[in-house]
């Protein structure tokens, strides 16, 4: 019944409750004709030091009345002011863009950070110490570039084909792809680069002639530079060179990505498939997946090549080393024992003949070395009993030499794949899947790491080495067809088709720098970069791109990328699109690494396009750039700091200059860095000009950027207090921002300060940063991921999670919240910010999470009955609200919450008598 009573005197109208605030006090100077009380006991209002003796002005009445509305007007200002200075910051100069999402935008900042920060920022490839250092003589081949364009025609070994039946594993479908050529004798199989498409292409020619008669090889690489393609082909199994090859299987890689090729035609195959019926002969033409290799996937003969499972072929790989080593220290022994032997005068184990002929030598070797009785005397007959290499085993009961060598060896392996799916190898590798090669590499270091032959240091720098090794063969030599002059037989010169060429690694690059954003935005920005990139190189001609020729699903073969649906921040709401990702953590910031480190001419485009994708108002873009910006600076930063972060700091658009400051940020991420930042940064809130300023306010903000949080403030406060203010609503920002860390209590005291600071100006970036405090959300300012206290708490306004997350800082923000909202320049807006956090309670589906904030935040924020006061004209205000009025229900809530049980009790029996 109390708590009845109470809803009803909070809601009941003012003429009718004889503690209604408009009767208490009516404020003077007030713009609102149901303005809050004033006052109160925790001290005066800064805003009203002239309000006593108004009247009582030595020049008469007059002037007082003159004096009185002046003051009045000066307040006013003072109050537009401050609301002014509570805007958003970023919303200045955007123009028709609108003002950045500080919550996309801080979604795009972790998920970038998350992409590019794995421990692999200086991560270099240098083929000898891959070759040699790490491997021994193991001979790898991870050079994409020795493709079927490289290769020169003749048979195929068969100890290789051998090797490649004990070692192949079948991918998915194998069995259909047998059968198909089988039926068809031509096959064009389509695949990536690297995938295990031409080990497979070979498996399947193998299998299909076993029973082959041809001269010169069962199974012959056919030269693509010989001849015409497919109809060279034609000629070859027709009796070309060395005669006709009946039952043979050619295998033909054609390069349909160079610049001027051109697919066969249908009619051709045809051809080729009726020419290998007539010669019982077999052929897989190997193509790469793309818009060239489109048609010819999609025909009669076209299949593609699914990839190999890593797990498999890594097993294969690793029990092929084992086995190697183990042979070769059995070998090893054998050779030292009869070495020992003969040096010890003991008969080596060629002199142990005559009756040894009949009986192991190994077995009763230490016996007579020794010049003890012979196995052979003491045990019988010879014949009789089990063979010395089981010697043990039989005359023990336990198991033999060759078991143990079994048993051994499924330990070994065992051991090894426990070993590959370590969390740190599996994180230092950083490959979702592994294509043939690589599997060979990582099977061939595992092995060398359980011999003893690395180190477990040098185990995980060989596999972060593996994903740089991919990077290094997608961009080495793209553009080598271009340098070359063109054909003398007439046809176009290949640089016209700089875009289709550049294409491809302009995807890698634009997937590495946006990856986990919309496959959308990476293909425009794959686009606009295709376009640097082919101006650079040929900057006479301007470059054409077909509008109909992208393929989406060769995007992803291509740069083993995969797509998954997702959330994408669009106009502030979230909503389900398509996502595109490297299917590895380690790809992109080894394809940064390759770029920039590795090819320097291509830095000026890629400057260029980052400034574009900078002016992109789609955080999920321009934040992801920044981001990947600092990487890139970090691997030179006096080249990134000059081209991209200094005339970005300066630039007039707010939007480029938080691309500026992100970048920065970025760097002091990295402890070799973190010192010429935090320096750079000091330089500019000190004497840098007004825009260097405010990007170092908005690098403050992340907490990086300064030697504490502090000196941040101190920064802070002069970037603030400056020039009369002019920049304190991006200060007070960042101040917010810096409440996110563990150090807010901090923060919360500094503002405690400036609140009582003589001068005005600090005031006022207390008063507005306690009034943003209280209207930004969580989501809009942390770093931190979902998990954490706050992180859970995203759609909470900061000061409420602060107060539920952090119960000894409670006091502390009731008591800034209270000087905003009794200090006549800030009431209005502090106010309003209070309305919001009360609506927060009741707010959509599950707006009442954020209840325990405001059961923390109300009692300390109104201890007395002038406070409560307030409350009841506010929860009164909002109820009359003509959009958005609070129900009964609500304000009653509210006020439960606000005011203990016992205060109830006595504030409806004063009420009532």
């Amino acid at each position: 019944m109390a708590d009845e009573a109470v809803a009803e005197r909070a809601a009941e109208p003012a003429s009718q409750n004889p503690q209604s605030p408009q009767k208490s006090q009516k404020p003077q100077g007030s713009r609102s004709p149901e303005a809050p009380p004033r006052g109160g006991a925790r001290g005066g209002d800064r805003g009203d030091e002239h309000a006593q003796g108004e009247a009582e002005s030595p020049d008469g009445p007059e002037a007082g009345d003159d004096e009185a509305a002046e003051r009045a007007k000066e307040r006013e200002r003072a109050a537009d002011r401050i609301k002014d200075l509570t805007r958003d910051p970023l919303a200045e100069e955007d123009g028709e863009d609108g003002p950045t999402d500080l919550a996309a935008a801080a979604r795009a900042r972790r998920a970038g950070r998350k992409l590019l920060t794995s421990g692999r920022d200086f991560t270099s490839f240098d083929r000898s110490r891959i070759g040699h250092a790490h491997i021994g003589d193991i001979n790898v081949s991870l050079d994409a570039r020795r493709s079927g364009v490289a290769m020169r025609g003749g048979p195929v070994p068969e100890e290789e084909l051998r090797r490649l039946r004990r070692a192949h594993v079948e991918p998915a479908g194998y069995v259909r792809l047998r059968r198909a050529l089988e039926s068809r004798r031509l096959l064009v199989l389509g695949g990536a680069p690297g995938t295990g498409r031409t080990s497979t292409a070979l498996a399947l020619l193998d299998e299909v002639t076993r029973d082959g008669t041809g001269d010169g090889g069962r199974v012959r690489r056919v030269d693509p530079h010989q001849g015409e393609g497919v109809r060279g082909l034609v000629g070859e199994v027709n009796g070309g060179e060395g005669g006709e090859r009946r039952g043979t299987g050619y295998l033909l890689e054609l390069a349909l990505d160079r610049p001027g090729t051109l697919p066969p035609d249908e009619m051709d195959l045809d051809q080729l498939a009726s020419t290998l019926a007539e010669g019982d002969a077999y052929a897989v033409v190997v193509v790469s997946v793309g818009s060239a290799a489109n048609p010819l996937l999609a025909g009669r003969y076209g299949m593609v090549c699914p990839p190999a499972p890593s797990r498999e072929l890594v097993t294969v790989r690793l029990r092929e080393r084992l086995e190697e080593a183990r042979g070769g220290a059995e070998g090893a022994r054998s050779s030292a024992g009869a070495r020992g032997g003969t040096e010890r005068g003991g008969p080596s184990a060629g002199t142990r003949g005559g009756a040894e002929s009949a009986r192991p030598s190994t077995g009763t070797r230490g016996g007579t070395e020794r010049g003890g009785t012979s196995a052979g005397t003491r045990g019988g007959a010879e014949g009789a009993r089990p063979s010395t290499g089981t010697r043990d085993g039989a005359e023990r009961g336990g198991p033999s030499a060759g078991d143990r060598s079994g048993a051994e060896g499924a330990r070994s392996l065992e051991h090894a794949a426990r070993l590959a799916d370590d969390p740190e190898v599996t994180e230092a590798v950083g490959l979702d899947d592994l294509r043939p090669a690589e599997a060979e590499l990582l099977a061939s270091l595992l092995a060398e790491h359980l011999l003893g032959s690395l180190t477990r240091e040098e185990l995980l720098a060989g596999c972060r080495s593996i994903a740089a090794v991919q990077a290094h063969e997608w961009f080495a030599g793209v553009d080598r067809a271009l340098a070359a002059p063109p054909s003398g037989d007439g046809r176009t010169p290949v640089r016209s088709a700089t875009a289709a060429l550049f294409h491809p690694v302009a995807f890698r690059i634009a997937l590495a720098v946006l990856g986990g954003g919309s496959h959308s935005a990476v293909s425009a920005a794959a686009h606009l970069l295709t376009w640097e990139l082919s101006v650079q190189s040929d900057p006479d001609s301007t470059p054409s791109r077909p509008l109909f020729c992208d393929d989406p699903e060769s995007d992803r073969a291509l740069s083993r990328a995969r797509s998954d649906d997702g959330a994408i921040d669009v106009a502030g709401a979230e909503v389900t699109g398509r996502l595109i990702f490297y299917r590895g953590s380690a790809l992109p910031a080894a394809v940064l690494a390759e770029i920039w480190d590795r090819h320097f001419p291509v830095r000026a485009p890629v400057v260029r396009w980052l400034r574009l994708l900078a002016d992109d108002p789609r955080p999920q873009v321009s934040v992801r750039a920044a981001v990947a910006a600092g990487e890139l600076s970090v691997r030179d930063f006096e080249y990134g700091f000059g081209e991209l972060v200094r005339p970005l700091a300066e630039a007039s658009s707010p939007r480029r200059r938080v691309f500026a400051a992100t970048a920065l940020d970025q760097v002091a991420g990295h402890a070799s860095h973190r010192r010429a930042v935090r320096k750079v940064v000091d330089d500019w809130s000190r004497y840098g000009t007004a825009s260097l300023r405010w990007t170092a306010a908005m690098t403050l903000g992340h907490g990086r950027a300064a030697d504490s949080v502090d000196a941040a403030l101190d920064a802070l406060a002069r970037i603030g207090v400056r020039d009369q203010g002019r920049q304190l609503a991006v200060a007070s920002l960042n101040v917010v921002r810096l409440l996110t860390l563990p150090e807010c209590a901090t923060v919360l005291r500094r503002l405690g300060q400036w609140a009582e600071h003589r001068r005005e100006e600090y005031q006022d970036l207390a008063l507005v940063t306690i009034v943003r405090l209280a209207t930004t959300g969580v989501d809009e300012v942390l770093d931190d991921e979902p998990g954490t206290p706050l992180g859970d708490r995203g759609d909470w306004p900061l000061l409420l999670a602060l107060a539920a997350t952090r119960p000894e800082l409670t006091g502390t923000l009731a008591d800034l919240l209270w000087t905003a909202l009794n200090t006549a320049r800030s009431r209005d807006v502090a106010f309003d910010a209070l309305e919001t956090l009360l609506r927060s309670a009741s707010r959509g589906e599950g707006g009442d999470r954020t209840r325990p904030g405001l059961a923390a935040l109300l009692p300390a924020l109104t201890s007395d009955e002038h406070d409560r006061q307030q409350l009841e004209w506010l929860l009164r205000r909002m109820m009359r609200d003509q959009d958005r009025p609070l129900t009964t229900e609500q304000a009653s809530a509210l006020w439960r919450l606000a005011v203990p049980a016992r205060q109830r009790r006595s504030d409806e029996e004063e009420s009532h008598g």
